[in-house]
C-alpha cells in the first residue's frame, strides 16, 4: 500500500470517470474505490474503470469495494451477473437444516465472490451481522440472517469464509449492530433505546465472534446506553469502548456512508468527527464531486495504528482455492424462485 494514499475511500458518478473525477482521484488519492448499480453497466466496462483508478491512485493492489449482498442490496446485476437470494434465505434454510444452511451460505458468498474477482473487485461488504428485532425498521430486514445472535453469527462466517475462499475480502456490518433501528440512516437518525446488558448479548455477540475478520463498517445509530448524543461513527466511547474494548475488533474499521442523512448534511464535519472518534477510514458513496472534495479535504493521509490495520486487511487475501462451481451453483438455485438465479 502506497505511504501517500488518504484515508477515504470514494465512489464516482457513473461507469467511467469524467476528466473531474480522474483528476480529483489523482491528485487527492483515495484508498479506494466503492461501485454501485450507476457504475455496473457490463463487465468490461467495470473492469476497465477498476484499472482506470488503480493507474491513477499509482497502486495496482488498491482497493475497489462493493456492496454485493444478494437480495436487495445487489449492485451487480441481470443480465450480465446472476441474481442471489437474501441473507433471510440462508437463515431459514439453517433453522431447518444447519448444515444445508451454512454450506449454503459458504456457496452463495464463493459465487459472489467469483463475480467479483473477475472484475477486479477486491473487497465486498458483506457480511451483515446485525440481529434485528420485531418491530425494527426494514432498512436491514431480509439482510439479515435471522433473529438469533448465534444463528447470525454463524451464517456470517459462512458468508465470510465464502469470500476468503474466492480472494474477496469480506467487511462485517453495521458494528456495533444496526438491528434494533426504528428508521433508515440513509434518511434520518436511528435512536436505540436497549439496555447495555441486552445489546452486549444479542447485538454487539455476532461482531465478537467475527471479531478476527480484515474489515468492520460502523453504524450510524446511536444507543442511548452508551453515548445518548453521538451516533456510533462519531462517538469515541462506542468505538474506543465496544468496537474496540467489548467486541475486541483491531481490524481496519470503515464508516458508513457520510453523505447519508444519519449524520447531517455536513460531510466534512462528518468526516473530522469520525476520524475524531477513532474510524481508520472515511467511507463516501454518493459520487458528488463537491461532496468528494469536502471529504477529501477533511481526510488525513492513511498513517500510523490505521495505516497497519489497512495493511493487514489486504494482506488477508489469498488466491482463490479449488471450487466446485456446479455444486455451489445447485445448492443456491434451490433457494431461488424459478428462473432468478441466471
Amino acid at each position: 500500500m502506497a505511504e501517500d494514499a488518504k484515508a477515504f475511500i470514494t465512489g464516482v458518478a457513473g461507469p467511467e470517470m469524467s476528466a473531474e473525477e480522474r483528476a480529483f482521484v489523482r491528485d487527492e488519492r483515495p484508498w479506494g474505490l466503492i461501485l454501485f448499480r450507476r457504475n455496473c453497466r457490463e463487465p468490461a466496462a467495470v473492469a476497465a474503470l477498476a484499472a482506470a483508478f488503480r493507474d491513477l491512485v499509482g497502486r495496482p493492489d488498491a482497493p475497489l469495494l462493493i456492496d454485493q449482498e444478494g437480495g436487495r442490496v445487489q449492485r451487480l446485476a441481470p443480465p450480465h451477473w446472476r441474481r442471489y437470494p437474501p441473507a433471510r434465505a440462508f437463515g431459514a434454510l439453517y433453522a431447518a437444516d444447519r448444515e444445508a444452511g451454512l454450506s449454503a451460505c459458504f456457496a452463495g458468498a464463493r459465487l459472489i465472490a467469483e463475480d467479483l474477482a473477475a472484475l477486479g473487485i477486491t473487497i465486498d461488504c458483506l457480511p451483515v451481522l446485525d440481529v434485528p428485532e420485531a418491530g425494527s425498521h426494514d432498512v436491514i430486514g431480509d439482510r439479515g440472517y435471522g433473529e438469533t445472535a448465534d444463528l447470525v453469527a454463524a451464517l456470517g462466517r459462512a458468508a465470510a469464509d465464502g469470500l476468503l475462499a474466492g480472494g474477496v475480502l469480506p467487511v462485517m456490518k453495521h458494528a456495533p449492530g444496526h438491528g434494533r433501528s426504528r428508521a433508515d440512516s440513509h434518511l434520518a437518525l436511528p435512536v436505540v433505546d436497549a439496555p447495555l446488558e441486552v445489546l452486549a448479548a444479542v447485538d454487539f455477540a455476532p461482531f465478537r465472534a467475527l471479531a478476527d475478520l480484515p474489515f468492520a463498517m460502523s453504524a450510524h445509530v446511536v444507543y442511548t446506553a452508551l453515548d445518548p448524543d453521538r451516533p456510533a461513527t462519531v462517538s469515541p466511547r462506542v468505538i474506543g469502548e465496544v468496537i474496540r474494548g467489548t467486541i475486541g475488533f483491531d481490524g481496519c474499521l470503515i464508516s458508513d456512508d457520510v453523505s447519508m442523512k444519519a449524520l447531517g448534511d455536513d460531510v466534512g464535519a462528518s468526516t473530522r468527527a469520525l476520524f475524531a472518534a477513532g474510524c481508520d477510514i472515511a467511507l463516501h458513496c454518493n459520487g458528488d464531486l463537491a461532496e468528494m472534495r469536502a471529504v477529501a479535504a477533511a481526510a488525513p493521509p492513511l498513517a500510523g495504528r490505521s495505516a497497519e490495520r489497512a495493511g493487514r486487511g489486504l494482506a488477508a487475501r489469498r488466491p482463490p482455492g479449488r471450487f466446485d462451481r456446479d455444486a455451489a451453483l445447485a445448492a443456491i438455485d434451490r433457494l431461488m424462485p424459478a428462473g432468478t438465479l441466471a
